[in-house]
């Protein structure tokens, strides 16, 4: 009875989040000028509007741009900060370790205002530069709680046997050890991408008429005027992270594969 209850709760949870991505990618195929549900009759016509408009094209263009260098910003970061915090010996290790988590814990319109300020003292503001620095400061714990817990599990005897044969330090690191937690690394990069795509309020804060993002795009949309392209922009937002961890999953499964398989593995 335990066990049918909490499968009876586990779908119905299920059923609750599936349902309005349901109703979204419903609505996105409407002909209707309105937000209805069901849709009177089925159309693409919001998305060649979502391809004709070049608001929505130019803000897909500069979140993509912006999430790309935070990604690479957080990611070399990230990955220099997790294996000084899992193989370093230093004072304060520990606090250093929690200042990193610290963006996870503070609301995050508390770190928006304080990025302000600092960016606004700086004259940087409406940047992509800023924007970028901003985002990678929330995606860069992610990218330390994934790569320090897998390097974590690495036997380092791998990486000090590359550097008896020869290797230096950074060599033997980026042939032994990067292979290896090359999967951690990958969906690291990729849930810091998803978080900088994704980010309103920074973008909100820190951004301007030329550095414009989609989520503040939408945010404005939804404001101002709420019309079925909104239904059809999040349809895109749910298909692309998607199709992004399928990619990701299959390039794990391939990067694994050839690790085992390559000659002398």
């Amino acid at each position: 009875m335990g066990r049918a209850l909490l499968y009876t709760f586990a779908v119905l949870v299920g059923i609750f989040l599936f349902i309005p991505l349901v109703i979204i990618v419903t609505v996105s195929f409407s002909s209707s000028e309105f937000l209805t549900f069901p849709p009177p009759d089925w159309s693409l016509r919001w998305y060649e509007e979502l391809l004709r408009r070049p608001e929505w094209l130019d803000t897909l263009t500069t979140s993509v741009v912006i999430s790309g260098l935070s990604t690479a910003i957080s990611m070399i970061a990230g990955v220099c900060g997790s294996v000084a915090l899992v193989r370093g010996r230093f004072r304060f290790k520990s606090a250093v370790y929690v200042a990193i988590l610290t963006p996870l814990i503070v609301p995050e319109i508390v770190t928006s205002i304080a990025m302000f300020f600092l960016f606004s003292d700086l004259r940087l503001t409406d940047t992509t530069v800023a924007i970028a620095i901003g985002q990678s400061v929330v995606a860069l714990p992610l990218v330390v709680l994934m790569v320090s817990a897998t390097l974590q599990g690495f036997d380092e005897t791998l990486e000090r046997a590359a550097q008896g044969l020869g290797a230096s330090p950074v060599v033997a690191f980026r042939t032994t050890t990067l292979p290896i937690i090359g999967p951690a690394v990958l969906s690291a990069a990729l849930f810091a991408f998803l978080t900088s795509f994704d980010n309103l309020l920074i973008a909100l804060f820190m951004g301007g008429p030329s550095t414009r993002t989609l989520p503040v795009q939408i945010w404005n949309s939804v404001v101002m005027y709420v019309e079925p392209v909104i239904a059809a922009v999040g349809t895109v937002l749910v298909v692309g992270p998607v199709a992004l961890v399928a990619l990701a999953a299959g390039l794990r499964r391939l990067t694994t594969a050839w690790i085992q398989h390559r000659p002398g593995s």
